[in-house]
């Protein structure tokens, strides 16, 4: 069913710390937005968890919010797009609707031990081969799995078949049909350590090492077709679902990365880098993941990523964790207020180190420190760590793609901060561009979803929507370049295996 007379696009924007939503017209013009956080849940060191009731609630809220702020109801929606936090694992009661537990979201480090006996067992090779992932706490798995063994009850629920379970687009889609859609796309599937990304199908090997049963799955679908509609009740009139793509994903899309070589990197609560490589799978030999950038039109396009825990997040533990800054946006000023480093060195590994070091048991550490060094060279310093982790990042995508990269488009909250995109730029040594929309992750699943409902006629259509807002070019010498690396690479040396793992 078409709704391509209706004049607007309803992006969900579920994040990790925030559940958004956006409402998008034919340019591609953002017309009306709401935003709400919700509770993060820390039970143990190294835990981290979710409510899926308060991410259900605050979705359903600015869904709403969003609509009103726009000046419009649900009957000028042509279709409404799903983009999510990704890896994050849910498992809910199919016949109630409800949790049988909180999620578990991707930060979580739980299940650090079991994929260690997971490569001791030799596994790796066969996972890899498989999912384009490496075995690491960070996928969805080892989180269900761990759920299933402690949840009161959830095992023998599971084989019974009463149990669901999904990653976030799965949950808001359920709650949106009221249970009548258990449906994923294949950006997500791919992220979960149980997707085979070569026969797009759950894998039953996987399944079997996992101990999973196959009938919590939900459906693997394209990422812009159109998967049911809104129960009533949800908005005023029924709204057809129609995209879904995992964040990094959709923001891929957004910044219309389309060719192969194209690459982007989203710098939110992480940094993740993807380069679209094509219609055929890149193995990497440096620790990046292989994974699913979509699928549309039956065309499966995949990409190489690399995934980084702590970006923007750094800025926050300085806010809420040192209390140098009272709020996020004064980090630049601060940073300014030196010259440079001062010699200091950040590796914010908080929760280990991701691509290309993928070190479950590096921590954060702050190296180089003297009496001279003041508050500006910290702020300095862990701006600074942002952009030296998307550069061990970017070095590792050349050498795996085989390709030289020519710019960075780049999105997300941070961009903002042009000394940290200016710093980015003088680090990889290529143009680092800005978009005009930076809203990019919302605007991807906006684009997949009107493309299938005909609100959009074409890619090239939607191609000629993305616009720069800057360039920024790189002004270091390569010498001065290179010695800021290798102090880099001393100090990322220092922070690996800190923690001992627990026997």
């Amino acid at each position: 069913m078409s709704n391509s007379t209706n004049k607007f696009v309803l992006s969900l924007d579920q994040g990790t710390t925030s559940s958004r939503a956006i409402v998008f017209d034919k340019n591609g013009k953002m017309i009306g937005a709401a935003q709400k956080e919700f509770r993060q849940i820390f039970p143990k060191p190294g835990w981290v968890e979710h409510d899926p009731t308060d991410i259900w609630n605050s979705q359903d809220r600015v869904m709403h919010d969003a609509l009103r702020n726009a000046g419009i109801g649900a009957g000028d929606l042509a279709a409404i797009g799903i983009t999510n936090q990704r890896e994050t694992a849910l498992i809910w009661d199919r016949e109630s609707g409800k949790p049988v537990c909180n999620a578990i979201v991707w930060q979580d480090r739980r299940t650090s031990e079991f994929c260690d006996e997971l490569k001791a067992m030799g596994h790796k090779e066969m996972i890899q081969e498989k999912t384009g992932l490496v075995i690491d706490a960070y996928f969805s798995a080892t989180k269900w799995r761990w759920m299933l063994e402690h949840t009161p009850g959830a095992k023998k629920m599971a084989s019974e078949g009463k149990l669901a379970l999904g990653t976030v687009d799965s949950w808001l889609i359920w709650n949106l049909t009221k249970g009548k859609v258990h449906v994923t796309d294949v950006t997500n599937a791919s992220r979960t350590m149980l997707f085979n990304i070569k026969t797009l199908k759950w894998d039953p090997d996987l399944l079997e090492l996992f101990g999973i049963p196959e009938s919590m799955l939900p459906e693997v679908k394209s990422s812009s077709e159109v998967y049911g509609e809104t129960s009533k009740g949800i908005l005023s009139v029924p709204v057809p679902i129609a995209g879904i793509a995992g964040d990094q994903q959709a923001a891929t899309f957004g910044q219309m990365c389309l060719s192969p070589g194209s690459v982007k990197c989203t710098y939110g609560t992480g940094c993740f880098i993807l380069c679209n490589t094509g219609e055929e799978p890149v193995s990497s030999g440096s620790n990046l993941v292989t994974t699913i950038a979509w699928q549309l039109n039956g065309k499966t396009t995949y990409a190489l990523e690399g995934s980084i825990f702590i970006g923007g997040a750094v800025i926050q533990w300085l806010r809420d964790g040192l209390g140098l800054i009272k709020k996020s946006s004064d980090v630049e000023k601060l940073a300014e207020s030196v010259e440079d480093n001062g010699g200091v060195y950040f590796v914010p590994a908080f929760t280990g180190l991701g691509a290309p070091h993928w070190d479950q048991y590096a921590r954060g550490m702050i190296a180089g420190l003297t009496r001279g060094v003041t508050a500006g060279h910290i702020a300095r310093a862990a701006l600074e760590s942002i952009a030296f982790q998307v550069n061990d990042v970017m070095g590792a995508m050349e050498s795996d793609a085989g390709i030289k990269i020519s710019e960075l488009r780049v999105d997300g909250g941070a961009v903002v901060n042009d000394l940290l995109m200016q710093f980015q730029a003088d680090l990889i040594g290529i143009p680092v561009i800005r978009p005009e929309n930076i809203e990019t992750t919302a605007l991807g699943a906006a684009y997949l979803a009107g493309l299938a409902t005909g609100f959009w006629g074409s890619v090239e259509e939607i191609r000629e929507q993305w616009a720069m807002d800057r360039n920024f070019s790189g002004k270091l010498s390569d010498v001065k370049r290179q010695a800021l690396k290798k102090e880099w690479e001393k100090a990322i040396s220092r922070s690996r295996s800190w923690q001992d793992p627990i026997t």
